[in-house]
């Protein structure tokens, strides 16, 4: 979850450092911290967001230096103080590590290293690893850690320097996030591409099990043996503009509105010449497609939510059976997998470490892994079989927005081709599907442009304690993530269920003056919405209705309705969710949260 930068160059580091740690904050914001180097380290960390360190900075005087690390920290082993922040040292302040993950088997390691002596100040299972590469550093930095990973469990990237090797900062990554940036006569290290933007565009993503040893003129990496590996630095297509809010005032609201772009930028290259889809970057063969007789689909949080919606898309394009899982889950309910199974693992930042393990169970099953990811080179994109990646650019927001747009057309986009290769839907039906995909950026743009009406809304509910989203269909995973919104920046307990669900249950919430939103939008089953519709009608709550644009009948039963364009039901939920977390937003903001940082959450959960 953490955040990770180290520098080594001509320019004074620090300045460099925090400017990543800014763009990184979205990792983690408990606490954060610098060492620098400059003839002496020196270490300075403070608990709270990355301000915090900037004003003690500031009041005691920011340390110089070309060589440094900085770090943004969500907490897992320990609380968020001054003491448990990083970077850690050993116990002569020589050697100083930055850490993101866990260390599975800190205690014994721990309870070792004080055996023998050391003293340890922090609760954190990152201090351990300071002290384990003070008892094997000789002189060379690269080869210490090497051997000091070879003794941790767990799943983390860590990166180290010592002023007794002044000149380099070595990092290695085991299942977390790690990149390095390659600039002119200066590097970078760090654990998300928009950290080192602002000084290079060409990046190598670190590979599973890779050590770098990173100086002003380039990298040495090696596996943990010490053997040298050869590595391809890629370009990537981001500016740094793209990771500032563009004149919104949040993140969260500039990527809101970044979703019709994204979305087409998302289907651009996908169709030839002859109309058909050409998903290159599958890597699966067609004939092995043809074979598959199950879809799983893996995920977590709003990536699950884009899921279901894969799962109503491929069930009727192919008339393939689809499980969608809990990411966290599957992998411990011993599911059958077999080369006859395709598993779609979807993920933002192809770092989420359950959708990973997943995706590594089914493919030690012979299952065939197609990743769904916004970021190239992540460790899910290399490790799966293929990928779809869904060109969404950075998103800096924790809460999840133009991600999830992107996600559901990258995944109907997998649907379609399915049915292609398989030759469930003839081709000029696919083209027409295509069609509609290719209209859903000026019908997001068109529901967007609700934001006023949905602004007066929220000043209505902002106080409401307990808010219920209801659908039915795509309507559903629509209701959930709708919900989850409005929980993960608001604070406010909120709900989703199948609308058919509430007599088993839920209804007893519906009290006189309750909020609930209904997904009410033109679909096969929308008699059956308005029958649901009427029942918590009939219990005095008031009913916020998302409906279809020329909808007559909803405005009887809503006391406030929301209309959208015309969308076909299984694409209808990239429509339906933007006036949803538009809702979520301006009720957060009126409550006064951050909802570009919500408590207790980051970016990307790199830990189980």
């Amino acid at each position: 979850m953490c955040g990770i930068v180290g520098y080594v160059g001509p320019d004074e580091a620090l300045p460099i450092i925090l400017e990543g740690l800014r763009r990184l904050e979205y990792r983690g914001y408990d606490s954060a911290g610098v060492a620098l180097l400059d003839g002496r380290m020196e270490v300075v960390k403070k608990a709270g967001k990355l301000a915090e360190l900037e004003r003690e900075l500031a009041d005691r005087g920011a340390p110089s230096g070309n060589v440094g690390m900085g770090h943004t920290r969500w907490a897992t082993h320990g609380e968020p103080s001054d003491r448990n922040a990083h970077p850690h040292v050993d116990c002569e302040g020589r050697i100083a590590v930055i850490h993101n993950g866990i260390i599975e088997n800190f205690h014994e390691l721990r309870a070792g290293l004080e055996k023998r002596g050391h003293t340890l100040g922090s609760e954190t299972d990152t201090e351990v690893v300071a002290h384990m590469i003070e008892e094997r550093f000789d002189g060379d930095l690269a080869e210490a850690v090497r051997s000091t990973v070879r003794e941790l469990e767990g799943a983390y990237a860590l990166v180290v320097c010592s002023i007794d090797d002044p000149t380099r900062i070595v990092g290695v990554k085991v299942s977390s996030p790690l990149v390095v940036g390659l600039g002119d006569g200066e590097s970078m290290l760090a654990s998300d591409i928009p950290a080192v933007l602002a000084r290079t565009t060409t990046v190598i993503p670190v590979e599973e099990g890779q050590v770098v040893d990173v100086t002003p003129d380039g990298v040495v990496v090696t596996d943990l043996d010490g053997n040298r590996v050869e590595v391809a630095p890629i370009v990537v297509d981001w500016d740094v503009s793209r990771a500032q809010k563009g004149g919104f005032d949040d993140f969260m609201l500039k990527e809101i509105h970044e979703q019709p772009s994204a979305i087409r930028d998302t289907l651009v290259g996908r169709v030839d010449d002859r109309g058909m889809l050409a998903l290159d970057e599958l890597h699966v063969p067609a004939d092995v497609l043809r074979e598959v007789d199950k879809v799983f689909v893996v995920a977590c949080g709003t990536a699950f939510h884009s899921g279901l919606v894969a799962k109503y898309a491929i069930e009727h394009w192919t008339r393939l059976p689809v499980e969608i899982e809990i990411a966290s889950e599957f992998r411990y309910r011993d599911p059958v997998l077999g080369p006859d199974t395709l598993t779609l693992a979807v993920s933002q930042s192809g770092e989420t470490i359950d959708t990973l393990e997943a995706a590594r169970h089914a493919k030690r099953q012979g299952s065939r892994v197609i990743a769904v990811t916004n970021t190239v080179g992540s460790s899910l994109a290399r490790e799966a079989d293929g990928v779809l990646y869904t060109h969404a650019g950075p998103e800096i927001g924790v809460a999840a927005t133009k991600t999830f747009a992107t996600q559901m057309v990258a995944q109907h986009l997998t649907a379609l081709y399915l049915a292609q290769v398989r030759g469930a839907m003839f081709p000029a039906e696919i083209a027409a599907e295509v069609d509609e995909l290719r209209r859903l950026p000026g019908k997001v743009r068109q529901a967007l442009a609700l934001d006023a009406q949905i602004a007066e809304i929220a000043a209505e509910y902002a106080d409401a304690r307990d808010v219920l989203f209801i659908g039915r269909h795509t309507g559903y995973p629509a209701a959930l993530e709708g919900a989850l919104k409005l929980k993960e920046i608001s604070y406010i307990h909120a709900e989703g269920y199948p609308a058919g669900e509430l007599k088993h249950g839920p209804i007893a919430l519906v009290e006189p003056g309750v909020p609930v939103v209904a997904v009410a939008t033109e679909c096969h089953v929308y008699p059956k919405m308005l029958s649901n519709i009427q029942e918590v009608l009939a219990r005095g709550a008031d009913v916020i209705a998302v409906a279809t644009e020329g909808d007559t009948a909803i405005g009887d039963l809503a006391k406030h309705v929301l209309l959208v364009p015309r969308t076909p039901e299984l694409f209808s939920p990239v429509v339906v969710s933007v006036p949803l977390q538009l809702l979520a937003y301006h009720i957060a903001k009126l409550r006064g949260c951050d909802v570009d940082q919500p408590r207790n959450l980051a970016k990307s959960v790199t830990v189980e």
